[in-house]
């Protein structure tokens, strides 16, 4: 009888240590895509190109690349009491009417939720396809420390710090929505393309300027959204959504409410 009861306190043990894995349910990652927040997102995990097979390995800290790094998070830190710098700080902010307020001078016309609605809804119905799934595997693999982190200095925005700690640097998500943003944009209104596309890489370089990312994360960034743009460019809804705009845009400009770019001059 003793051995018996022995026997079943260890069976019993068995069950609740989880030697029975295969009985259980499969644990699956939270579903963060355009499945579950449709008004950022137009595509569905795995539909952009894999950043991770993409891109090259962010610089060795040993490397000239690093070097180059190092000297332009130095530059950064030149810019930051400029009105250079307070623009870098305003660029940082990209949630919620953000991206589309940090395009309009650029754009031509104020890109607002009651003003331009089709324009607003594709810029912002795009910017997590951009900063987080043309971005997602690279940044999971790598988890690159940022500057301010490496440096062990402040940032031009130490509220934001302790946030931005908590995930990778490289590729840069910020950098892939601004320049993924005047790709489309640009070709909305290619008349002020110069203008545009100008406000877009400014967006990547006021990363460097605030010390949330290197260089090589500003640059990796900009290639991943234009292989998002792509994919974009493939969608159905996101084409859907596209045609719209444009045809909002169209009215726009007949009824001369946007202003003529550089190459209109």
């Amino acid at each position: 009888m003793k051995a018996l009861r022995i026997s079943a306190l260890l069976l019993g043990a068995v069950f609740a240590t989880g030697a029975f894995a295969q009985t259980a349910p499969a644990v699956t990652s939270k579903i963060k895509d355009h499945r579950t927040q449709p008004e950022v997102f137009f595509l569905q995990e795995g539909d952009v190109a894999n950043s991770l097979e993409l891109l090259p390995p962010p610089p060795d800290m040993a490397s000239v690349q690093f070097l180059y790094d190092k000297a332009r998070y130095d530059w950064g830190k030149a810019q930051r009491k400029t009105e250079r710098g307070e623009q870098a700080f305003q660029d940082a902010r990209v949630d919620g009417d953000g991206v589309p307020r940090a395009f309009s001078e650029a754009f031509g016309i104020d890109i607002t939720k009651d003003g331009t609605p089709e324009i607003y809804k594709l810029v912002v119905g795009m910017r997590e396809d951009a900063g987080d799934l043309a971005t997602r595997d690279a940044k999971n693999h790598y988890n690159r420390i940022r500057p301010f982190a490496f440096f062990e200095e402040m940032t031009c925005n130490p509220e934001q710090q302790e946030e931005l700690s908590t995930n990778g640097s490289y590729p840069s998500g910020h950098t892939s929505i601004g320049w993924a943003t005047a790709l489309v944009l640009s070709e909305i209104n290619p008349d002020r393309i110069d203008e545009i596309l100008d406000r877009g890489f400014q967006m990547g370089e006021s990363r460097v300027i605030c010390g949330y990312h290197f260089q090589s994360d500003v640059d990796a960034g900009r290639v991943v959204a234009a292989g998002a743009v792509a994919r974009l460019h493939a969608d159905e809804g996101f084409n859907k959504q596209l045609d719209k705009a444009k045809k909002e845009f169209s009215q726009l400009k007949k009824a001369g409410k946007v202003k003529p770019g550089k190459r209109n001059n």
